[in-house]
C-alpha cells in the first residue's frame, strides 16, 4: 500500500448480485451472507496487501495491485461455487466483470483503503453487459491475460462491441462458452436442474473440440501433417475396404469350344447352389449323350431347379415348425422371470434407493419421487442417462439396461 495517492495500472474485478433489490429484507440478508462466504472462499490464496475490497451493497469491488492473473482465478473459483449452491432458495445469480485499467489508491470517510478512477468504472460498465452467470473481461484485460499462457488465451470467446449508457464503446470477451451458465441458471424446477446438466456436457464437448483445433493452428508444419495424416488415413482405409466388398465379381472369360464338345448352358439368373445338391436334385434317369438336343438339355437344367427350389421350401418349412414347437417354453420362460423380477420381456427396470422424496429422471423426462420404499422404474432396454435429485445433492451417469434386467442406484449421499 505504499502507492497510496497515486495513479497505478490494476486489474478490477466488479461484481453484482442480480434482481437483489426484488428481494425481501430477509431475503437479501440470506444472498449477502452466501456472497460474502462465496467470495471469502475464493480470493483466500491472494495475499491482503496484492488486494483492496469494496463493499458495493449489492455486490463487490475488488481491485488486485499483484499479479494481473488473480482478478480470472477468483472469478472461476467464484463461478464455480455459484454452479454448486445453484439449487439453493433463494437462487444467487451473480454477473461478474474485469477490466485492466488505472485507479487512484485513497482513503474513504471511515480512513479504510478504496480505490477510484477509470479502472474500476470501465469494470462496472463490462459487468453491465454480463448475464447471470457469465464472466466478461474488456478488451485491455484480454491483451494483458491471454499473453501469459496459452491455456488463458484459450478461454476467451470475442463478443464483439458493446456501447454503456455514457456512449462509450467496449470490446467484450467472454470467458467459457457463451452463456453456458445463463440457461442452467434462468431455468427452474427439476427439469430446469436436468438441462443443467446436458449442459454441461455439451459444453465439455464443444470445450475439447475447441482445444483440438486451437492445437492444430499453433501446432507446426510437420505437426499439421502428422496430425491430418493419422485422420485421413482410417477413413481412406474404410473407403477401400467399401469399395473391395461392392466391386462386382469380374465375368469369366469364354471357354474355347472344341469339335464334337457340347456347350456348357448355365441360367443367368440361376440361384449358387452346391454341387452336390444340384446333382442329387437331377434324376437319373435324365441322362443324354455327349451330341444330345439343346432343348433336352434345358428341360433338365429346369427340373434341377424345381427340385432345389422344393428342397429349400422343404428346409424352411422345417424351420417354422421347429420354431412353433419352443414358442411355449419361451413364454413359459419369459413368464417366470416377469413374475420374479416384476419387468416384462423386452423391457428393463431401474431400482432407486435414495432419501424420500428424492426425484427421478431418466433421459431428462420425470420418473416421480422416491418414497419410503425403493421406487421401481420399467425402461426400455438400451443407454440411458439417469439422474437422482436430494435438496442439495445432484447424481447423474450414463446406464446401460440389458432386457429383463433390473439396475440399482444408490448414491453415497443418499445414506
Amino acid at each position: 500500500m505504499a502507492n497510496r495517492g497515486k495513479t497505478i495500472m490494476c486489474s478490477v474485478l466488479f461484481l453484482d448480485i442480480a434482481e437483489y433489490s426484488k428481494k425481501s429484507v430477509s431475503g437479501q440478508i440470506s444472498l449477502k451472507e452466501r456472497f460474502n462466504a462465496y467470495l471469502s472462499v475464493a480470493i483466500r490464496d491472494v495475499p491482503i496487501d496484492d488486494r483492496i475490497i469494496l463493499d458495493t451493497g449489492d455486490g463487490a469491488a475488488l481491485s488486485f495491485l499483484g499479479d494481473v492473473g488473480d482478478a480470472l482465478q477468483v472469478a472461476l473459483s467464484m463461478r464455480e461455487s455459484l454452479r454448486e449452491g445453484l439449487h439453493m432458495e433463494p437462487p444467487l445469480l451473480v454477473r461478474m466483470g474485469i477490466n485492466l485499467g488505472p485507479v487512484r489508491l485513497v482513503r474513504d470517510l471511515n480512513g479504510q483503503p478504496n480505490i477510484v478512477g477509470d479502472g474500476i468504472n470501465v469494470a462496472q460498465r463490462v459487468m453491465g453487459f454480463a448475464d447471470p452467470g457469465q464472466i466478461l473481461v474488456s478488451r485491455p484485460y484480454y491483451d494483458a491475460v491471454s499473453r501469459l499462457s496459452p491455456e488463458y488465451a484459450g478461454m476467451f470467446h470475442y463478443q464483439g462491441s458493446r456501447t454503456d449508457k455514457h456512449v462509450r464503446e467496449h470490446e467484450i470477451y467472454a470467458i467459457g462458452y457463451p452463456g453456458e451458465f445463463t440457461s442452467t441458471l434462468t431455468l427452474s424446477g427439476d427439469a430446469g436442474r436436468s438441462k443443467g446438466e446436458l449442459s454441461d456436457l455439451s459444453r465439455q464437448l464443444g470445450e475439447s473440440w475447441r482445444s483440438a483445433i486451437a492445437a492444430f493452428q499453433k501446432a507446426s508444419p510437420l505437426k499439421r501433417t502428422a496430425y491430418a495424416g493419422a485422420v485421413l488415413v482410417p477413413i481412406v482405409a474404410v473407403m477401400m475396404l467399401v469399395s473391395a466388398m461392392w466391386r462386382p465379381a469380374p465375368t469369366p472369360a469364354p471357354q474355347k469350344q472344341e469339335a464334337g464338345q457340347v456347350p456348357l448352358l448355365v441360367p443367368q439368373a440361376a440361384p449358387i447352389v452346391p454341387a452336390s445338391a444340384v446333382v442329387a436334385a437331377v434324376p437319373a434317369s435324365v441322362v443324354i449323350a455327349a451330341g444330345g438336343h439343346a432343348e433336352t438339355k434345358e428341360a433338365m437344367a429346369e427340373e434341377a431347379r424345381e427340385n432345389v427350389d422344393q428342397e429349400a421350401g422343404e428346409k424352411v418349412k422345417d424351420k417354422e415348425k421347429a420354431l412353433k414347437k419352443k414358442t411355449p417354453e419361451k413364454k413359459e420362460k419369459e413368464k417366470n422371470v416377469a413374475e420374479k423380477t416384476g419387468v416384462a420381456a423386452g423391457q428393463a427396470a431401474l431400482a432407486v434407493v435414495c432419501t424420500e422424496g428424492s426425484s427421478v429422471y431418466v433421459d431428462g423426462q420425470p420418473k416421480g419421487k422416491v418414497g419410503k420404499s425403493p421406487m421401481l422404474v420399467r425402461v426400455d432396454p438400451g443407454k440411458h442417462l439417469v439422474m437422482l435429485m436430494s435438496s442439495s445433492r445432484v447424481y447423474s451417469m450414463n446406464m446401460d439396461f440389458g432386457s429383463g434386467k433390473t439396475v440399482r442406484v444408490s448414491p453415497d449421499f443418499c445414506h
